[in-house]
């Protein structure tokens, strides 16, 4: 793998689950990671971490489906660090109503601008940076949503996640020969506190076998530290074993459903 200390990776979601392990990861291997997030206080709580482990890091709160901020934030870690080299698209999230029947148009919109619009709006960010010097990274974490849509995580986090896997798949087409690597990355069930805002949040005991924040981190650094030459354009992330979701579906169905509107039990 490429030496990577002189590089500055901004890694959003980066208070909790996948984006903080992608984090750490990357600081350990000498990254500087810019952290962002919506709470700051999560994020200093990382930055300190990492630091403590000898890493690098710049905590930014922020609102990623803000266009306003973002420019922000791209000024500041410009000012601080200079260029961006990686940019890791891990910030996400699901409407609390899945079946598209009681969708309401509010919630649809908010999941599309976090997983979707923001991504764009952060890569339309850091293009410029990456094309004027002919290389650069982008990771985006889709889901295994985006091929399998279905009511665990709604209908909105589906088209969401099928749009962005879209989005980098154009990323990739149009730009991989101005030195621009697009990376797709693919999870299937994973252990974060997304699951915890489910219709049916698993129990401990069915957590046992899903993915956990760091496997996928693993994906995401092994991606970005190949030499860049070489891009893993899409890469699928799912737990060896499957668990029967049936009854977490059958739930799913009717949250947000008017009262009198599920079958009788």
């Amino acid at each position: 793998m490429t030496a990577s200390a002189d590089k500055t990776a901004i890694i959003t979601g980066a208070g909790s689950g996948m984006g903080l392990e992608t984090a750490r990861l990357l600081a350990r291997d000498g990254v500087t990671v810019v952290l962002l997030g919506r709470r700051q206080q999560a994020l200093d709580a990382v930055a300190d971490g990492l630091r403590a482990e000898g890493g690098r890091a710049l905590p930014l709160a922020a609102d990623v489906t803000s266009s306003e901020e973002i420019t922000q934030v791209i000024d500041e870690v410009h000012a601080q660090l200079g260029p961006v080299d990686i940019l890791v698209n891990s910030a996400g999230g699901s409407s609390s109503v899945l079946n598209p029947r009681w969708l309401p148009a509010e919630e649809w919109r908010q999941v599309l601008e976090v997983n979707l619009t923001a991504v764009f709006q952060l890569t339309q960010a850091v293009l410029p940076d990456m094309l004027d010097r002919g290389t650069g990274t982008i990771v985006t974490v889709s889901s295994l949503a985006a091929t399998n849509p279905n009511l665990l995580g709604g209908a909105a986090y589906g088209a969401a996640k099928a749009g962005v896997r879209n989005f980098m798949t154009f990323l990739h087409n149009t730009f991989r020969h101005q030195g621009l690597r697009a990376i797709t990355v693919l999870p299937g069930e994973a252990d974060t506190p997304l699951l915890d805002g489910r219709a049916r949040p698993p129990a401990p005991e069915e957590r046992t076998h899903m993915l956990r924040p760091v496997d996928v981190a693993e994906a995401i650094r092994l991606a970005v530290l190949l030499p860049q030459r070489v891009v893993l354009q899409e890469m699928t992330v799912a737990p060896t074993r499957q668990r029967d979701t049936s009854g977490d579906l059958e739930i799913s169905r009717w949250a947000g459903a008017p009262a009198g509107s599920a079958p009788q039990t």
